[in-house]
């Protein structure tokens, strides 16, 4: 049963799972090493705690105790209520949404589980900026495709931004890391999808056309924000496509297009 620890300057010791929380460089090392990830909200948490995920503890105002309380009420983990001036100062920023949890990292699944069943995925190759992956994610749950794969250098789809935009689909959509890119793609190939990669070239496929061939099981290679896909994953892929622009414009932000071509595929 998780019970209430009020906590002031003197116990920051305890508040070490939630410090500067704005330093990505410094997130991003520290949260996979310690084998957690912040959930920010209510909401978040609850879909954590539904997706299986356990809580080590939870950090909120006074004004949010007791709800946050009967929400880890089957968790025997402090709730550490302190002022809104101290979490600030220990997170960096102004937490408006109520609580933050840090919450025990699951282990990431297998490829060929995450594979399994699905019939249409998302592959993330070298994603750098956490909205992005975070707004991918939301796209992906909304229009019924199956899970991500994600490369070895892509931003963790756990971070707290991430899963923020994602609205908690971070922790719904079954995903993994891929841990040899592109050579992997060749794992995807195999458990039977057609790889289509999205990239301005000359030979490109319209994607309405691409639509039309009907696959049974795609899998969508996006690249990174700027530099796009890398050469030698544009040579290991079955089709290169593309969204047809208007007005001059070359391409659209890589959130936009995976949402663009996730609807076009379902």
């Amino acid at each position: 049963m998780g019970f209430i620890k009020y906590v002031d300057a003197t116990a920051l010791a305890s508040l070490s799972d939630y410090v500067n929380l704005t330093d990505v460089a410094l997130r991003r090392k520290l949260e996979p090493a310690a084998g957690l990830y912040i959930a920010e909200s209510s909401k978040v948490i609850s879909r954590a705690i539904a997706a299986g995920h356990n809580p080590k503890s939870v950090l909120c105002g006074a004004k949010f105790a007791d709800s946050i309380l009967q929400l880890v009420d089957s968790f025997d983990i402090p709730v550490f209520v302190a002022p809104d001036e101290l979490i600030a100062e220990v997170t960096g920023y102004d937490v408006h949404r109520g609580a933050l949890a840090a919450m025990v990292r699951p282990d990431l699944p297998p490829v060929e589980t995450v594979l399994q069943d699905a019939r249409l995925v998302v592959i993330l190759e070298n994603l750098v900026d956490h909205t992005n992956v975070g707004a991918i994610f939301r796209a992906v749950a909304a229009m019924g495709a199956d899970a991500v794969l994600i490369s070895p250098e892509c931003a963790d789809p756990f971070y707290r931004r991430s899963i923020r935009v994602s609205m908690g689909t971070v922790l719904q959509v079954p995903w993994t890391r891929l841990s040899n890119w592109p050579a992997s793609i060749d794992e995807v190939k195999a458990a039977g999808f057609h790889v289509v990669a999205f990239a301005l070239r000359d030979d490109s496929l319209p994607l309405r056309d691409f639509a039309a061939q009907d696959h049974d099981k795609v899998a969508i290679v996006f690249g990174a924000e700027g530099d796009g896909l890398a050469s030698r994953t544009l040579a290991k892929v079955d089709t290169v496509v593309q969204i047809p622009m208007h007005h001059g414009v070359d391409s659209l932000n890589v959130a936009s297009a995976a949402a663009v071509a996730l609807y076009a595929l379902t």
